[in-house]
């Protein structure tokens, strides 16, 4: 196990509290590489520990958790209209057909103040017009990574640095392990249904909304979708382990995603500001999500992860 590791161990900031452990990979996008709690029996993993490689190759996608900003999941084609011009993204990731996931989880962040418990990652964007498909605002951001009450909370802020209105929204990515028991448990009012490319279609009725207010299996629907009205708290529960992970986030984090796919261990509740392809998405705001900050306007937010042992 990487935890074991020296060479890996030398990267990261692990903050403690009682038994609870968080272990945070700045140079890897400024990503949790774990969750857990210490016990005599090895570590209690609370979100999906990083894999290995994801250090090597510095994958945030392969660690627990991912900062999202300045938006949240994909962009239609790389591209959408705003104040009268083009934002033109292509280019910036050739894995993928349509932009995803903003650019500060590209980058590495910069380790602030520190205690025991705490820290604070801080990332600013500088545009580079050499490179295609750069976001073309400059930008600040911070997250601040704290054990306390016996639960992990992560406050995500930003600030609009350049001189003219900038299109955002921000969220975070956490993976949770999945067993053939998990299920999630969170009130939502209506699913985003989504094309092959996994982009917005419509906002309507699905069984997923009444399966999350009775406890979703993470088997019953190959889902990659957003979800509205949310209640900005979900819980994921492993009943076969005697155990439950509560999350709670603070407006404007009214979107939430569900990533279950079928046929895969990968289990993601998001907690975001807007629905995917929100600059391009056709609703009303309160739908869709997302905001404009104003030259100089900041913007935070907090989520919180409590466990809990039945």
């Amino acid at each position: 196990m990487w935890l074991d590791d020296p060479a890996i161990v030398a990267t990261v900031v692990t903050l403690s509290a009682g038994a609870q452990r968080v272990v945070i990979a700045p140079e890897v996008g400024g990503a949790l590489a774990a969750f857990y709690e210490t016990t005599p029996d090895g570590p209690l993993h609370w979100l999906r520990p990083a894999a290995p490689a994801a250090f090597a190759e510095r994958d945030p996608l392969r660690m627990a958790s991912f900062p999202l900003l300045p938006y949240c999941n994909r962009i239609r084609d790389a591209r959408f209209e705003f104040d009268g011009g083009t934002i033109d993204l292509a280019g910036n990731d050739a894995r993928f057909a349509h932009a995803l996931h903003g650019n500060a989880w590209r980058h590495p962040w910069q380790v602030g103040a520190r205690t025991e418990s705490s820290v604070e990652l801080h990332f600013e964007h500088e545009p580079d017009s050499r490179l295609r498909g750069d976001w073309p605002f400059r930008y600040r951001a911070q997250q601040r990574i704290e054990l306390s009450g016996g639960a992990l909370h992560i406050t995500l802020s930003a600030q609009n640095l350049a001189a003219r209105p900038m299109p955002f929204g921000m969220g975070h990515h956490p993976y949770y392990p999945r067993t053939a028991q998990t299920r999630v448990y969170a009130e939502v009012g209506a699913m985003w249904h989504a094309d092959a490319d996994v982009l917005p279609t419509h906002l309507g009725p699905h069984p997923a909304v009444a399966a999350l207010r009775e406890g979703m299996s993470a088997d019953a629907f190959d889902l990659d979708n957003n979800f509205a009205n949310w209640s900005r708290e979900a819980t994921i529960a492993w009943p076969d382990e005697h155990r439950r992970l509560t999350m709670i986030a603070d407006a404007p984090f009214d979107h939430m995603v569900v990533f279950a796919p079928a046929n895969e261990a990968q289990l993601c509740v998001e907690p975001v500001t807007n629905t995917t392809d929100c600059f391009n998405a056709v609703g009303m705001r309160e739908q869709v999500g997302g905001c404009v900050l104003q030259p100089g306007e900041k913007i935070a937010a907090t989520v919180k992860w409590t466990p809990h042992k039945n």
